[in-house]
């Protein structure tokens, strides 16, 4: 074990992080506590305070000490141990350098914040066209690292999905790998406590039911799912309930594993959604599908709630609607974050043969049924065909069919959907016309045979 510093030597580190060499002063805060107790516990006080500006400042340090000197055979000076923290001064130039370009160019694509936080994702309004959608919602993650070397976007409002990513001037994109990786040089690398809370395991808040001050549906949402063709017993049975939200009445739709409440999601008469924050995702209706072979899978609570309508209860709704688009590469689980349910839900999922896509007819409701295909496999879903409502116009979704055409038509919608589309794999309708052409050519073949 190295030899403690003396206090007197804290002092010297001290008085030269003040001249403005900074170095001695990271050695200084780690060697203190071991020096104090060998000063056997006289009074001692340490200040460091930083800037409360965006980049980081000088550090300042003060310290002052009670009348007993430091122990003789305490050696003159600290021994510095080795430490990834130390940075030089010209490489904490560097950073903030860096950093103050990253936060123009920010700027410039119209993301502002009023306090940054590096090595952490900062949520802020999407600058974009959806801003927000109505609700307003902070829905874009803006991650900057804490050496500054990139900053990297994304909104997460599906209508949306913006992402994209910056660099200060002069850093490649081959040296920000290879400092991900640690293949380059160590200097501006994450602490071993970055690290760790970077990989923390999220921990969801549990809601209780006398928290949320749930209540039984008033006549006039009663009178808004009758209106879908949604019956007062399938309501009850789903627990679908009212509660004040933002001095309005809004239906509270319980998102529930083993009957036990796990999330809380809120509608306005006007479209308009809002959720129980920091809760963990899963499915609408996961009880229902508890060891089912075959699940439907639909894109809102409504969906589920028609789906029982026709008969089928074994249906579950996805949290959070549909993606803008396919996107280009399937993550891993840990960054899966959109489709985290899935994940949340697999035991579930895993016991289903027969999975059947109901997602909307529109673009974003295709895209949500081709990402729901790869993570669950496409050898075990099928996909339905929304049927016309009229003369020019076809179905949305699972309630537009019970509304406008009964639950009759729901349920041949379900009886009549298909095997959901594999690369290379065709169905044998497909070579019916060559194997009708084929067959007919060898009739006329031996018809000429036999009249030669």
């Amino acid at each position: 074990m190295p030899p403690r510093p003396s206090l007197q030597s804290l002092l010297l580190m001290a008085a030269s992080a003040a001249a403005g060499d900074s170095a001695p002063l990271f050695s200084a805060r780690r060697g203190f506590l071991a020096a104090f107790a060998a000063a056997g516990g006289h009074r001692t006080c340490l200040l460091h305070s930083l800037s409360g500006s965006r980049l980081p400042r000088r550090a300042e340090l003060a310290c002052c000490f009670g009348t007993t000197p430091a122990p003789e055979t305490l050696p003159a000076g600290p021994v510095v141990p080795p430490s990834r923290n130390v940075r030089s001064i010209e490489e904490t130039r560097a950073c903030e350098e860096r950093l103050g370009q990253l936060l123009e160019k920010l700027k410039n694509e119209g993301i502002r914040m009023k306090r940054w936080r590096l090595g952490a994702f900062n949520r802020t309004l999407c600058p974009m066209q959806c801003k927000g959608g109505s609700s307003e919602e902070l829905s874009l993650s803006v991650f900057i690292p804490s050496d500054g070397l990139n900053a990297t976007w994304n909104c997460f409002r599906a209508t949306c999905g913006w992402k994209s990513n910056a660099q200060p001037d002069g850093v490649s994109k081959v040296y920000q790998a290879k400092k991900s990786t640690g293949n380059g040089t160590d200097v501006g690398n994450e602490t071993d406590q970055e690290v760790k809370a970077n990989r923390a395991i999220k921990v969801y808040r549990k809601l209780r039911e006398e928290d949320l001050r749930l209540e039984p549906l008033c006549d006039e949402l009663v009178t808004f799912f009758s209106e879908r063709m949604i019956s007062p017993e399938t309501l009850r049975r789903n627990n679908v309930s009212q509660r004040k939200w933002n001095n309005k009445i809004v239906i509270a739709l319980t998102y529930r594993r083993d009957n036990v409440l796990v999330g809380c999601k809120y509608r306005e008469l006007p479209k308009k959604f809002s959720q129980e924050r920091n809760t963990e995702k899963i499915l609408y209706g996961l009880d229902d599908i508890k060891q089912a072979h075959d699940v439907i899978i639909v894109e809102g609570e409504i969906d589920k709630l028609s789906m029982e309508e026709a008969g089928y209860r074994n249906c579950v709704s996805v949290p959070d609607g549909a993606p803008a688009q396919v996107s280009d590469k399937l993550p891993d689980k840990d960054h899966d974050k959109k489709y985290q349910y899935l994940w949340n839900c697999k035991e579930y999922l895993d016991s289903a043969s027969r999975i059947i896509l109901a997602t909307d007819a529109d673009p974003p409701g295709q895209a949500l049924a081709e990402e729901l295909a790869r993570r669950l496999g496409n050898e075990r879903c099928w996909r339905v065909t929304w049927p016309k409502k009229n003369e020019t116009e076809f179905c949305k979704d699972a309630n537009e069919v019970l509304m406008f055409l009964g639950p009759q038509a729901l349920k041949e919608v379900i009886e009549g959907a298909k095997l959901y589309r594999i690369i290379g794999l065709f169905d044998f309708r497909d070579f019916f016309s060559e194997i009708d052409n084929y067959y007919n050519l060898g009739k006329r073949v031996r018809f000429i045979n036999e009249n030669r």
